[in-house]
């Protein structure tokens, strides 16, 4: 049985980070010392999971965590440096410090070092977040020690309603762009100018093609703009979106 460490200290260790090229050693003291972080743990880089929902909101909710108090938010998981770099360029989660337990020592320490040999994973993180004022665990969210990989407490909306029930939650802005398009780039200037993170999608990366833009916005013209999943239009609709 997983147990919460809460009103407990964070174990004290060194993570081997790798820096600009060079080796830089890392404390529980540096991380967590005369600070609010929250982290959230997770059995992978790269994995499913991980990839397509657990970093991604922490990254999109990192603003809102800040204003409301907290100083860092930590991705934690049992991969060399190497791997957890890779993975941060990767998924492009520039709000996210990524600590890499390569030894899996911090890990065993929260007592969240599981086995997962029979997946060929090895020793690996449970999924798990919590809340650490100046090195004292507030809160804890533990998935449920079930088989296969539950995800239903260590979300980022789970722990932003702990920190701020009444937050207000960005709005989920998405477009389709393509190279060259200056509608495009009128479409970037008023969502920055608004102060509105947004997600954007050119034709010809990541599966995005003309017919598939039309499939799912009835149009060929770019930018296509979506916001809390509405089609809002191009860059004249926008404009008008914001004034309202």
């Amino acid at each position: 049985m997983l147990q919460s460490k809460e009103n407990q200290n964070v174990p004290s260790v060194t993570f081997h980070t790798r820096q600009d090229n060079a080796w830089v050693d890392v404390t529980s003291n540096d991380i967590f010392a005369g600070k609010t972080v929250v982290v959230f743990a997770l059995p992978g880089a790269f994995t499913p999971t991980c990839s397509s929902a657990h970093l991604p909101r922490y990254n999109q909710l990192a603003p809102t965590f800040k204003k409301h108090g907290v100083d860092e938010i930590v991705c934690l998981s049992v991969n060399d440096t190497f791997v957890m770099n890779s993975w941060a360029a990767d998924q492009d989660a520039e709000n996210i410090t990524f600590i890499p337990d390569g030894n899996g020592d911090f890990s065993e320490g929260m007592g969240m070092l599981v086995d997962k040999s029979a997946i060929g994973f090895g020793k690996r993180s449970w999924r798990y977040s919590m809340l650490v004022r100046d090195g004292v665990i507030e809160k804890m969210f533990i998935e449920d020690d079930v088989p296969g990989d539950p995800f239903d407490v260590s979300d980022a909306d789970t722990m932003l309603n702990y920190i701020a029930p009444k937050a207000v939650l960005p709005k989920l802005v998405s477009f389709i762009s393509k190279p060259g398009c200056g509608h495009c780039e009128r479409a970037r200037v008023a969502l920055t100018n608004a102060g509105m993170d947004y997600e954007e999608v050119k034709l010809g990366q990541k599966g995005m093609s003309l017919t598939t833009l039309k499939a799912i916005s009835g149009n060929a013209t770019t930018p296509q703009i979506f916001i809390d999943g509405e089609l809002i239009g191009g860059a004249d609709e926008l404009d008008e979106w914001l004034e309202k």
